[in-house]
């Protein structure tokens, strides 16, 4: 929405797979840069237990801020050289933090309804990955949980920066469309089938909602992206101008569809 697997998911490498919406121009530093995905990302896998595993909507602040500093380590490339590098990270997943909250408390312009939905496991699970436990870990009824993957499901008239969908057509018909966007799987945990599972999630959250088009962007460039959200169902709708991809200084976008059946009004 991604994945970078900004829009990111399981194949050679999903994630990030959507691209992050926290701020329309976020600042750039020497400290960090968005993560392009390559295959030097690429982790060895790490069979998970999939019977523990939980992929659920979350409003719960602790939870929300394991997801933020996911999309964090996922989204940006820091240099373990550069100074005050923690400080930095703080700062992005604050930024992450209050961004998703805004969002979901409907406080953002724009946007009827906004879903954080998570894939977590038991950290004893992943006692392989102490960088993965400490930065995404939460307690959740005593038990301590680390999320492993995440997204947004948005259900708004348009995404900042990005081509807007057409379907449906018709007067009063924006609020029945919804953005996939922030989806991203950690790292050590790609080719597990993480990606395919959040955006299956996100779909029946999505027809629950009334939602008839659901949307996700993704770079031209990016492979294991387009191909998660292509066997997800996805299709070609639109592709983003040469020269606004030049503007926004980043590699050129697709926007994909995908009709779900109707349920009930909204």
């Amino acid at each position: 929405m991604a994945v970078i697997v900004s829009s990111p998911s399981p194949s050679p490498s999903p994630l990030p797979i959507s691209r992050p919406i926290t701020c329309p121009n976020p600042p750039y530093s020497r400290r960090c840069q968005l993560r392009p995905i390559t295959a030097s990302h690429v982790c060895t896998p790490h069979d998970i237990n999939k019977s523990s595993l939980v992929i659920a909507e979350t409003e719960a602040e602790d939870e929300l801020w394991a997801a933020s500093c996911l999309r964090v380590r996922s989204f940006h490339n820091f240099h373990d050289s550069s100074f005050s590098i923690q400080d930095h990270k703080k700062y992005l997943a604050e930024r992450e933090f209050e961004a998703v909250k805004e969002r979901i408390s409907g406080k953002r312009t724009g946007f009827r309804r906004v879903s954080c939905i998570n894939a977590t496991l038991p950290s004893s699970q992943l006692s392989d990955y102490d960088d993965l436990c400490t930065e995404c870990k939460y307690t959740n009824n005593g038990e301590d949980r680390v999320v492993v993957g995440t997204l947004d499901l948005n259900q708004c008239l348009r995404l900042p920066d990005e081509i807007t969908g057409k379907k449906p057509e018709g007067i009063g018909a924006d609020f029945l469309r919804a953005y996939l966007s922030n989806v991203c799987v950690a790292k050590e945990l790609h080719r597990q089938g993480l990606g395919y599972e959040l955006i299956a999630k996100s779909k029946l959250v999505a027809q629950e909602w009334g939602i008839t088009d659901l949307y996700v962007h993704v770079a031209v460039v990016n492979e294991p992206a387009k191909k998660l959200y292509m066997k997800s169902g996805f299709i070609f709708e639109d592709d983003e101008p040469a020269w606004q991809a030049r503007f926004l200084d980043r590699p050129r976008r697709l926007l994909l569809w995908f009709g779900l059946p109707v349920t009930h009004d909204l």
